[in-house]
């Protein structure tokens, strides 16, 4: 199931103003799930590749996108620390809520390195933790409480170290907090009540230092919402 923000986040939009793309433009969204970035920057370039690792989700997006009528994607199978594709084939690459799944997440900068083209724009949006390894380890704890799937959101120093370390240039980022509902939020995975009451009560478990971080908010006593960081950077290859 999707959620409302992956499929109508603000960020769609501010992610194509970042990239300036240009019709002329081959570009890559990696790991596409609902395929909400590839539908927003599909209408600004010539080509789109569409790349998850599960197969299911890639058919299901390739069924929405068509069904709007966009035909300058393509979908293919592919894990996003070992893309198959030439290197320098792509003039973006684009990961928006997504590399938390991912084992190595290093191994996909330098994939994302490797097929970008010099000159090429990197863009990368999802949660990160704080530095701080208490607060990292709650976050990246409910966090796979709740999904299974989850492997760990790193932080933004972590992303960085990566990034350099590719030969990246860091051209422009921002963070912002992005509030959870809790109810809407936890149901979308869970599998049943029982994880449900699980998730919940590990996180009002915390310190009041670890709850006033992640803004916990209760009402009725039972938890209503919290906020994580989402980091969001573009970077470029140089020439």
């Amino acid at each position: 199931m999707t959620s409302e923000s992956h499929a109508k986040g603000e960020d769609l939009s501010l992610l194509v103003d970042w990239l300036s793309p240009s019709k002329t433009w081959i570009a890559l969204d990696v790991a596409t799930g609902g395929g909400h970035v590839a539908r927003a920057v599909s209408p600004w370039v010539r080509t789109v590749f569409a790349t998850d690792l599960t197969q299911t989700m890639l058919e299901a997006a390739r069924h929405h996108l068509m069904g709007e009528g966009i035909r300058n994607v393509h979908f293919v199978l592919a894990d996003a620390e070992s893309l198959p594709f030439l290197d320098e084939t792509f003039d973006a690459v684009i990961c928006r809520i997504a590399a938390h799944h991912f084992p190595q997440p290093e191994k996909f900068v330098q994939e994302s390195w490797r097929v970008l083209k010099p000159g090429g724009s990197w863009l990368l949006i999802d949660n990160v933790a704080p530095d701080d390894s208490e607060l990292s380890v709650y976050m990246n704890t409910f966090e796979k409480m709740r999904d299974e799937s989850h492997v760990q959101c790193p932080s933004v120093r972590e992303w960085e170290s990566w990034i350099k370390a590719a030969g990246f240039h860091l051209k422009n980022s921002r963070i912002r907090q992005k509030e959870y509902y809790f109810s809407s939020w936890v149901h979308r995975m869970v599998q049943s009540e029982e994880q449900e009451k699980r998730v919940e009560a590990y996180i009002l478990s915390a310190s009041p230092t670890v709850r006033e971080y992640f803004g916990v908010r209760v009402q009725e006593g039972h938890l209503d919402s919290l906020h994580v960081d989402e980091w969001m950077v573009l970077c470029s290859k140089p020439v």
